[in-house]
């Protein structure tokens, strides 16, 4: 195969001009051209531009070798890489018959859902325990916040099957490193389970919530027919170690359940995991997150500002943004999470206290975007050890709670009373998406002051990217605290637990990914961890 990239074509061109633009690209004859497929399509929005895709196809010709001598120097045609997917080991006839301890993976999120997976395909047989309800309960229990003002701890945005990245935005991009193209497995089983086929090739791809719904349970589906078990309700409380080995796991209802390789893909807001952890003394880490607000401006200024004359072209649909701004007091505000015509959501999963996030559905028609503006935290803001970054974290929701009205209802206020210091008391054109509903107040009193003092600095600078970005009628509703995880459980090159062995820390919670894509990439490294050290042991 030979991959050529910044092959440019006209947004509105018609199907058959790429492979008539792949002919010209390399002197080639139709009859000389096997197939070409699209690994990726960006696009040129520039103001001042031509609007265009830019594509970066692999094609299949009759004399590869010829073609590639031929371009020898062109840096825009080169062999194209193996993306595909190759295990690496198959169980052991001791998995199959029942000799030996299956693999246990603790949480059904993008990183539990891919180890467990992963393992299936390789004839692991995992039992997956996964604290919260399947997918469609949970969704009933999440709208039961949103509508209800009545909140299930086990149950809710972080709670259940999917994890967290499933009432969001469903963005399936990232900036890991990925020589081994892991991220390619990701979009592919999630292009079999029923996303669709565009989020192989688009630049920033993205599903959605209700789509991803579905998709969940059709992979759930095959894990269990590759012999793994799902077990939903199962909250895992107590870990058994004995001489720096895992031995098994104790679950709240449930007898203790025997396992000596365990995968923890808990999700950043399992914190009473983390406490579980933490008596085991398993060995962990504070460090850095973010806390801000959610922001919500009209869709159309922000296509507008970001594509000029191209904005409402359907070819490209809504604009994003992301943004960056390091303070005078040396802190550091960016854009996080954007979510292009979307909603702000309710995202607690502990009673009294209140918890942001943004979601879009596949569309993105919603009228207004948002994004989490943050500001860096480090350890050094709230010392004391691995566990104190969540009571950092719980003291900021508690708060947030009250300033909301102690209903659930997320404190707010307008960005131009938010920068000129004062209350605000009515919302203008822009009306907030947060349900179960916003409480106009004064936010300053929700971060640390620090915090307030850089995200009031940053605002206005964005508006010298984005015009209109610190419009007076935006609304800003509090609070946004789990970026990411507070901690870490630190592993080494084994990707197992520095001081236990069998134990493998994984995806957000433990502090290794962010986001949908990159915590599905780690699931399917541990799981591949997990298969090459039972096929070291004897039986």
């Amino acid at each position: 195969m030979i991959r050529i990239t910044e092959l440019r074509l006209p947004i509105d061109h018609p199907p058959e001009a790429l492979e008539a633009a792949i002919l010209k690209r390399l002197h080639l004859d139709l009859k000389d051209l096997i197939r070409f497929t699209v690994f990726k399509r960006s696009y040129d929005a520039r103001k001042n531009v031509a609007l265009a895709f830019i594509y970066t196809v692999d094609i299949s010709v009759r004399d590869e070798s010829s073609i590639l001598q031929a371009f020898a120097n062109d840096i825009h045609v080169r062999p194209a890489p193996d993306t595909n997917y190759h295990f690496v080991a198959k169980a052991p006839d001791a998995i199959q018959v029942g000799k030996a301890l299956r693999p246990v993976v603790i949480g059904f999120g993008p990183c539990g859902i891919f180890a467990a997976l992963v393992l299936a395909q390789m004839g692991f047989k995992p039992i997956v325990l996964e604290r919260g309800k399947p997918v469609r309960e949970r969704t009933q229990d999440t709208w039961g916040l949103w509508r209800k003002n009545v909140l299930n701890p086990e149950s809710n945005v972080q709670f259940g099957e999917g994890g967290a990245g499933t009432f969001s935005d469903g963005k399936l991009y990232s900036q890991i490193k990925d020589p081994k193209f892991y991220g390619r497995k990701v979009l592919n089983e999630f292009v079999k389970a029923g996303a669709p086929q565009e989020i192989l090739y688009v630049a920033k791809p993205h599903i959605g919530t209700f789509r991803l719904v579905g998709m969940v349970e059709k992979i759930r589906e095959e894990i269990i027919a590759l012999g793994g078990e799902i077990r939903f309700t199962q909250k895992v409380i107590g870990f058994d170690i004995e001489h720096g080995q895992i031995q098994g796991v104790k679950i709240e209802g449930h007898p203790d359940l025997r396992a000596n390789h365990v995968v923890l893909a808990l999700g950043h807001s399992a914190r009473d995991t983390f406490q579980a952890l933490d008596n085991a003394g398993v060995f962990m880490e504070a460090k850095p997150f973010s806390v801000g607000f959610r922001i919500e401006h009209p869709q159309s200024l922000i296509d507008k500002a970001r594509l000029g004359p191209h904005a409402g072209n359907p070819m490209i649909g809504a604009a994003d943004y992301k943004l960056v701004h390091h303070a005078k007091n040396g802190r550091s505000v960016y854009s996080f999470c954007m979510c292009p015509g979307g909603t702000v959501v309710a995202a607690t999963s502990e009673p009294n206290r209140v918890v942001t996030n943004g979601m879009s559905q596949y569309s993105r028609n919603e009228r207004n975007a948002n994004a989490g503006i943050v500001v860096g935290i480090t350890p050094d803001d709230y010392p004391g050890g691995a566990m104190a970054g969540i009571e950092f974290q719980r003291a900021i929701e508690s708060k947030a709670y009250v300033l909301g009205g102690s209903t659930y209802e997320a404190p707010g206020q307008l960005v131009g009373d938010f920068l000129a210091g004062k209350p605000s008391t009515e919302f203008g054109s822009v009306l907030p998406s947060y349900k179960p509903g916003v409480h106009l107040t004064d936010l300053a009193e929700s971060l640390p002051a620090y915090a307030i003092e850089a995200i009031r600095e940053a605002i206005p600078a964005f508006e010298k990217q984005i015009k209109g970005f610190s419009m007076k009628d935006a609304v800003l509703t509090g609070v946004e605290t789990r970026t990411s995880s507070p901690l870490r459980i630190t592993r080494g090159p084994n990707l197992q637990s520095l001081n236990v062995k069998g134990l493998y820390p994984a995806g957000e919670g433990a502090g290794y990914a962010g986001g949908i894509l990159s915590a599905g990439v780690d699931g399917i490294k541990v799981a591949e961890a997990v298969a090459l050290d039972y096929l070291s042991q004897s039986f």
